[in-house]
């Protein structure tokens, strides 16, 4: 625990089975106090090392969810079992664990309700192996969502992310989508309810087993998270009403 509040890491997990390890191994259990895996239908052996290495709370989607699907299941369970503030850190030892109590501390002190670990803050991305097309991508994305949202978040597409559990549940974030655009619908309805984002410096590491979409689904993820600034901004400018944004503010 950190002041008094359970500190939960949840881990969304797809063909994780040679990275899981050595991320397990740095995350801190002097304050984390429990570790949730999901399993989106691995055709790999993730589930059979996160038993090995003694992850207590184990969940397998026997038919594959999305990664939106699978951040649900690690969400309700982190709920479920009582978890104050919940760190999403991807299984795949492409974000380094060690950030883990700085960002929960954040929370803890009611700094901040949510913490991004970003990898554009710094020269983190490139210097870890980014290619430079998704680097590109990354920024310009960024710039628009910024100018569409009235933010100015380094990046928005990060999956290295901690939250306190009042944010996650006064969102309704089980109805979003399961594909990729999930963490940014999320973001959305987050900066909608009026919560703040602070973000932390966080290097990162590009390699054959980090997991990585291709250039399509980049694209398709690239035109889920525009379509998601301009329903923000529509409905800040009271201009329309996306289900997305419904009774979490003006």
């Amino acid at each position: 625990m950190i002041k008094g509040q359970k500190v939960v890491v949840v881990l969304p997990a797809y063909n994780a089975a040679k990275t899981l390890r050595p991320t397990y191994d740095e995350i801190d259990r002097s304050v984390v106090d429990e570790v949730i895996l999901v399993d989106d239908a691995s055709k790999d052996d993730t589930i059979t090392v996160a038993r090995e290495i003694g992850i207590q709370h184990i969940i397998r989607h026997e038919k594959n969810k999305g990664y939106g699907g699978n951040q649900k299941s690690c969400y309700n369970k982190a709920l479920e079992i009582g978890a104050d503030i919940i760190v999403m850190l991807h299984p795949d030892y492409q974000y380094t664990p060690a950030l883990i109590t700085p960002m929960v501390s954040l929370i803890a002190n009611n700094v901040y309700p949510v913490v991004l670990g970003s990898r554009i803050l710094g020269k983190g991305a490139l210097k870890g192996g980014m290619p430079m097309y998704k680097y590109l991508f990354n920024r310009m994305l960024t710039m628009t969502q910024n100018i569409l949202m009235n933010q100015k978040l380094s990046e928005y597409h990060t999956g290295y992310r901690a939250y306190h559990k009042a944010v996650l549940l006064s969102i309704p974030y089980n109805d979003n989508s399961d594909d990729f655009v999930f963490d940014n619908e999320l973001l959305g309805q987050i900066f909608y309810k009026g919560y703040e984002i602070a973000e932390i410096t966080c290097p990162t590491k590009y390699f054959d087993e980090a997991s990585s979409i291709n250039f399509k689904r980049s694209a398709i993820y690239g035109l889920g998270v525009l379509r998601v600034s301009f329903q923000y901004f529509f409905n800040k400018m009271g201009l329309a009403k996306s289900r997305l944004f419904k009774g979490l503010g003006k």
